[in-house]
Parts: structure tokens; sequence; C-alpha cells
């Protein structure tokens, strides 16, 4: 008999009653904080020293409320997987993305492997340079059929996009959006120490292209090996059924898909160059799709047709980005948030340095947990690691390090990521399946984290 595993719905709640308990054995606490420009950005930042017990805000009925302050939370990234998946399912009713992947596998015939090192090195530099990380989340759309249709599994296909972005993500060397606000909190010269990260990044990535194209290799051979395979059947049949209505690349498929070009190409300007985010995006991609539909010859009322049924079809990825969320919300109503931080944080305190830089990685690691977000944990933790690097002898640049570390790494397979769990819905992973999958791997970042930490301690890295 097969193994019954929970539904993502059951872990996602099971945790905001977690947190609701844990707001009931926790004493309350809050830091200080003092608002502050760092790059450009307006920040709240925890004053050092400033923690003091308050009392904590017990949470009981409050978990059922959780789930609609979280969808109220990250109401941003909810409507860009809307959107998204509006826009992607006109692009996919064109036949664009059908016939070109068709005409790519069999001008790829023998040497499918090529796609995965070209695909990944490109998203983890994207993570590297301008972090890219929600960013990444409507290119499983595009990528998850693509692996199907070359002989891998969606696992492959998230793997390609999502899991790439995040390996550059935590081993970046330009990344506004944590390595250069933890460095300006930190008061480390922003982008400096680029050279080492350099290294940092290329030895990540060219570990996690290894890994997958092994793993790649064995599925390919026997695609009994995947833990989809039951599920990918399915939608490998669901493709080849309809092989044949797209088999031919047509000038309409060329257009749609310089439409989708076009769209990547003004998505890295603007994050890069205009400060885009979520809101920016997700309009970039709704414009992108009514084009794209426009070029492929469908008319305004296929257009709405084939929007609305996208949207239908990330109902499931909304509904749990919020659920996720609301686990958030549970520890900041309870008064339990700065306690945890506080309590982390003071666990770094008098060890010799190595084992300092190690416990603070520990620390960021465990910390992501409850706080996803790099930027905001940057804000949070940083005023309290930098000056504790200080009395722990090493350098704030190597705090830095591990906060990348412990922020990036895991973004991948925590349950509390909107991002993580709404590109698994999207590309429809069970989240149980995707965590046994990606744990060995967690475990060699772990050990990678560790290696790379050294070199800087020892050598008082600045």
């Amino acid at each position: 008999m097969t193994k019954r595993v929970p539904d993502v719905f059951v872990i996602v709640f099971a945790l905001i009653v977690l947190a609701a308990v844990l707001t009931w054995v926790l004493p309350g606490g809050r830091y200080e904080r003092r608002a502050e420009v760092v790059d450009g950005h307006a920040r709240q930042l925890v004053v050092p020293g400033s923690f003091a017990q308050t009392a904590a805000n017990p949470q009981f009925l409050e978990v059922f409320t959780a789930p609609l302050r979280g969808f109220v939370k990250l109401a941003e990234i909810i409507v860009f997987i809307f959107l998204v998946g509006g826009a992607f399912y006109i692009l996919n009713e064109t036949g664009a993305i059908a016939a070109g992947t068709t005409r790519l596998a069999r001008s790829l015939a023998g040497r499918e492997f090529l796609v995965i090192p070209i695909v990944m090195t490109l998203f983890s530099f994207f993570g590297a340079a301008f972090g890219m990380c929600e960013e990444a989340m409507p290119f499983v759309l595009i990528f998850v059929p693509m692996a199907l249709r070359l002989g891998y599994d969606s696992i492959v296909g998230v793997s390609l996009t999502f899991l790439a972005a995040g390996v550059g993500f935590a081993g970046a060397f330009l990344n506004p959006f944590t390595l250069q606000i933890a460095q300006g909190i930190a008061g480390v010269k922003p982008v400096s120490g680029w050279e080492y990260r350099l290294v940092v990044w290329a030895v990540s990535t060219a570990l996690v292209i290894t890994w997958v194209m092994i793993y790649a290799a064995r599925v390919k051979r026997n695609p009994r090996l995947s833990p989809m395979y039951e599920l990918d059947r399915a939608r490998r049949e669901d493709l080849e059924a309809n092989r044949h209505l797209h088999a031919e690349f047509t000038r309409r498929h060329g257009l749609a898909l310089l439409v989708l070009g076009v769209a990547i190409a003004a998505m890295i300007y603007g994050v890069i160059a205009l400060d885009w985010y979520i809101t920016e995006l997700g309009g970039l991609f709704l414009g992108m799709g009514v084009a794209a539909g426009i070029c492929g010859g469908m008319g305004p009322n296929r257009l709405a047709a084939a929007f609305i049924a996208g949207v239908k079809d990330m109902a499931g990825a909304a509904l749990i980005v919020g659920f996720a969320g609301g686990i958030l919300v549970t520890l900041e109503d309870g008064g339990i948030m700065d306690t945890i931080l506080h309590g982390l944080s003071s666990a770094t305190a008098s060890l010799p340095p190595l084992l300092a830089a190690d416990a603070m990685y520990g620390v960021q690691m465990v910390l992501n947990f409850f706080i996803p977000s790099g930027s905001t944990k940057a804000a949070l933790t940083m005023p309290l690691m930098a000056p504790l690097a200080d009395l722990s002898g090493i350098t704030r640049q190597t705090a830095v390090l591990a906060y990348q570390f412990g922020d990036g790494f895991t973004n991948m397979i925590i349950p509390t990521s909107g991002v993580t769990i709404g590109t698994l819905a999207m590309a429809r992973i069970p989240y149980p399946k995707w965590f046994r999958w990606n744990l060995p791997l967690q475990v060699v970042f772990v050990l990678l984290s560790l290696a790379f930490l050294v070199w800087p301690v020892l050598t008082g890295w600045a």
C-alpha cells in the first residue's frame, strides 16, 4: 500500500497551529527600531541591546483568520501569480511554446542534456546579479513542459529555473536585495568582497548543475525513478496527444515567442535599471500575454477565456501562498517574532571565531524559516550580527556571508516561503515530494557553506 503523505494545505495549516502554540509557550519581546535609509531604501533597523520582554499575545481562534491576513500580507505575490498564470495560459494557447519546444527537442536529439547547464547557468547568474527570485516563478510554466518533452521530469523543469536562481541568490556577488542591503546595514562597502563571492557562486552553480544532470540522466534512462513518475505520466500523455496540433512552427508562433523574449529583456532591464518589483512585473507579463495572444491570432473573447482559465489553474497556488503568510502573521501578532530573533542571536556569544561564524550561519538558517524575506531579515538581523561579529573576532564581511548562506539556500525548501510554495503549486509538484528530493541537496549546501566560511575567518576577510 502506498503511504499517504499530508497535503501541503495540511502541512501549512499545522505550522500555523504550531506557531499559535508557541505564542502560549514563549514570552513576548520586542526590540526598539529606528528608521534609516540604507542604499537608497528606507528600512526599520533593530537597535542592538534594546530587547525587552513584553506581554505575549497568545493566539487561539486567530489560527482561522491567519490565512486571510496572510493573503493581505502577501497580496502582491498572490495577484502576481494570478496575472502570470493567466498570461502564460494565453501564450500556451497560441501553441507557440509547444511548437517551439518540439522544434528544440528535434534539434537537440541526442544532446538534450545541453539544455541543463546552459539554462541553469543563465538563471543562476540572474539570481546572483540582480536577485532573481519571484521573477523566476513564471518560467516553470515554460520549462516544466519542455523538460517533459525532452524526456525528463517536472522536478528537472523546476530545477532549471527556480533551483538555479535560488543557488545564484544564495551565492550572490551583486544582489541588491540581500547582499548590498546587508553590507550597507553592517557598515561594509557595498559589493566589496565580490571576488571571493564570485568563486562561491561558480562552485555552487557547478555543483547544483552536476547534481541535476546526474539526476536527469537517471530519470531519462528509467522514468520510474522519478518521484513524480505517476503525476508526470498524465501530463506527458497530454503533451504527446497535443503535439500534432502544434507540430509545425509557424510565423505566428515565432511572433508570439518574440513577444516573450522582449518581455524577458524588459524584465531584466526593469529590475536592474528601474527598480521594478512585483507590481510592475505583473503588468509586464499581463501585457506579454495579451500581445502574444494577438500575435497568435486570438480574438478578444478567446483571449479573455484563456486568461480566466489560466487564473483558475493558479487558484491552488494562490491559496497556499496565503496560508503560508498566515504562519508569519501568527508569530508577529503573538509578539514572539523578536523573542525568537533575540534567542537565536544570543547563541553566537562567547564562541571561538570559526564556531561563531558557523553559529551565525545556523541562526540565519533557522530565522529564514520565520522570516523568508531576505531584505527584511537583513534589516532585522544585521544590526545585531554586525556588532556581534566584532565581539566574536570575525569581520563584518564574514557575518554578511553567513547571512547570505543562511538566507539563500534554504529558501528552496522552506514551507513558509510564498515563492517556493507558489512555484511548486504552479509546477504541480506536491511539496512533500519536492522536500524529499531536495533535502539531500540541502545537506550538501550546509556542508559547502561551512567550508566556504573557513577561509574568511582564518584570513580576516574584509
